[in-house]
């Protein structure tokens, strides 16, 4: 074995003895390992694309989970194709993560939650595991409410929000099995969902013909001219609702499932490559299908009020008419009412369509959100838990306070979780970012894989970029609270975030050979893993 491959193989050793824990048994995910053809293997070559393709679309699922299909409508109902290129400019740095991510798994041979586990102390992972196990469940819950509005819409009404929402318990547990039937079914069964999503939302944008000219220059005219806070408040939550942090920790796991010599740098090389193509094809498929959700809104009920919107379905006979206001505000949708009103506009082919989309959408991110908190859960605290009792844990998390608010509140009310939903994720996610930026730029892990200086600089910025838009959306909030305990407990949440953040910046400061901020901390940071 080279040298450049040694670090990677202590870490291995020292994980599957770290603590006297052993993996649990229970089949998952990465016990099938797919083999990648060698022969021919000069250039590029499309059967080996073919092997590596997976990983990158049950990845992007996360792009495609009824959180952002929200988002998207909102966008394009408050502005138009406006912010057409917030969704463009999300999804290429959201590609930038991914990149990242597959490549510590594929050069480590470890994904993310395994290497916090190693390197971070005890208590700061511990805090770092709880937050990435809340947006798991933050996103679990928007796939309930999603799957739930799907049935409600389907069934004309017969099973409520709130029995929709029962049901996603039992379905939670007859997917969670499907990768039984092997490593490579499971990869076309995800395939085929996000078929089903392009041909839903497809068929929404066919019949709504939007102005093709005003798409193009929406995605890159990166421009919003008479914008206002709920502009910029949807464009947040574009960015909130596409890239995701649990989904970084997935996808450096979904990698491991092929098998890669890591004792040969140009295997290695390859891999990473072909999983760079394979992420790129996903990510834009699911670019052109979040497109067609913001184009449809946009075109349709952009600057459209309540009653114009009330007065249509009035006259196509529509069964929704109570769930539609009666006033001259702007039109404010979300999932459900999205599906309503492309009823009453353009049959009721439309809602169905849609509502399948949506259902679509919901299961395979629950599925996705299943495998991340395995990751996640075995990573950093090295539990041999079995799936059912982590899924159980999680989703019951996820179920109660959604059922509650589908039994006590209207539909408005759960429009509205889905939003904050969407922020936490964004507030978030600087703890999959700043971890996965700090270890794929250092070198006694990476080897000749480290990050260089320009991908550093990048990185940071986006970090910038996304701590910039987290605290515009704090004071934002701020602003609005009427009650002094509010105050106070925010602040203290606020503190406590601040001080974390900044924590884990300095640590990967001090790994970037800051030496202001080093103060010993490099030496000890990068040679944990002898000491753990």
């Amino acid at each position: 074995m080279e040298d450049s491959a040694r670090p990677v193989s202590d870490q291995e050793e020292i994980l599957s003895n770290n603590n006297g824990h052993h993996r649990h048994t229970d089949q998952t995910y990465l016990d099938e390992k797919i083999a990648i053809p060698h022969a021919g293997s000069a250039g590029f070559s499309f059967r080996k694309l073919w092997m590596f393709t997976g990983p990158g679309f049950l990845m992007s699922i996360a792009y495609l989970d009824p959180g952002n299909i929200e988002s998207d409508l909102q966008s394009g109902a408050a502005a138009g194709f406006k912010l057409l290129w917030v969704l463009l400019l999300s999804t290429f740095l959201g590609l930038l993560l991914q990149r990242l991510a597959a490549r510590l798994g594929v050069v480590t041979g470890l994904h993310l939650a395994e290497v916090c586990h190693i390197y971070y102390p005890k208590y700061p992972r511990c805090i770092l595991w709880v937050m990435i196990e809340i947006a798991i469940i933050g996103s679990d819950m928007q796939e309930v409410i999603g799957t739930a509005i799907a049935i409600n819409l389907l069934s004309n009404q017969r099973i409520p929000i709130w029995g929709g929402v029962i049901i996603t318990i039992v379905d939670t547990f007859s997917f969670l099995f499907i990768d039984k039937y092997g490593l490579r079914k499971l990869e076309a069964f995800f395939a085929l969902l996000i078929a089903i999503m392009a041909l839903t939302f497809g068929y929404e944008y066919v019949v709504v013909k939007p102005d093709q000219g005003e798409v193009v220059k929406g995605l890159f005219y990166p421009y919003c001219a008479g914008c206002g806070r709920t502009e910029l408040l949807q464009a947040v939550g574009i960015v909130g609702a596409i890239i995701m942090p649990h989904n970084i920790y997935l996808h450096s796991a979904l990698v491991k499932s092929r098998q890669v010599d890591r004792s040969r740098p140009s295997e290695l090389k390859e891999a990473n490559m072909y999983y760079l193509i394979e992420c790129s094809i996903a990510l834009f498929i699911s670019l052109l299908i979040n497109i067609f959700v913001i184009a449809v809104f946009g075109a349709a009920f952009y600057q459209k009020n309540n009653m114009d919107v009330y007065d249509v379905c009035a006259k196509s006979g529509s069964p929704y008419l109570h769930v539609l206001p009666r006033d001259n505000n702007t039109l404010n949708v979300d999932i459900f009412k999205g599906g309503v009103v492309l009823g009453c506009y353009f049959g009721s082919p439309a809602l169905y369509i849609w509502a399948v989309g949506i259902l679509a959408a919901g299961q395979s991110s629950t599925m996705t959100g299943t495998y991340s908190g395995q990751f996640v859960m075995e990573g950093f605290l090295n539990l041999s838990w079995s799936r059912f009792k982590r899924v159980t844990l999680t989703r019951s998390l996820a179920i109660v306070p959604t059922l509650l608010v589908a039994v006590f509140q209207d539909m408005s009310s759960l429009s509205t979780m889905n939003d904050i939903l969407n922020v936490l994720q964004s507030i978030l996610l600087p703890f999959a970012l700043i971890p996965i930026l700090t270890f794929t730029s250092l070198r006694s892990l990476m080897q000749q894989f480290t990050n260089g200086v320009v991908c550093k600089i990048i990185g940071a910025l986006i970090t910038l970029l996304i701590l910039i838009i987290n605290a515009y959306f704090v004071v934002d909030y701020i602003e609005h609270l009427d009650r002094v305990w509010l105050y106070v407990v925010i602040g203290v949440i606020l503190l406590f975030y601040v001080i974390f953040v900044f924590y884990l910046v300095w640590l990967s400061c001090a790994v970037a050979g800051i030496t202001c901020l080093n103060i010993g901390q490099q030496k000890r940071f990068t040679h944990e893993i002898l000491h753990n």
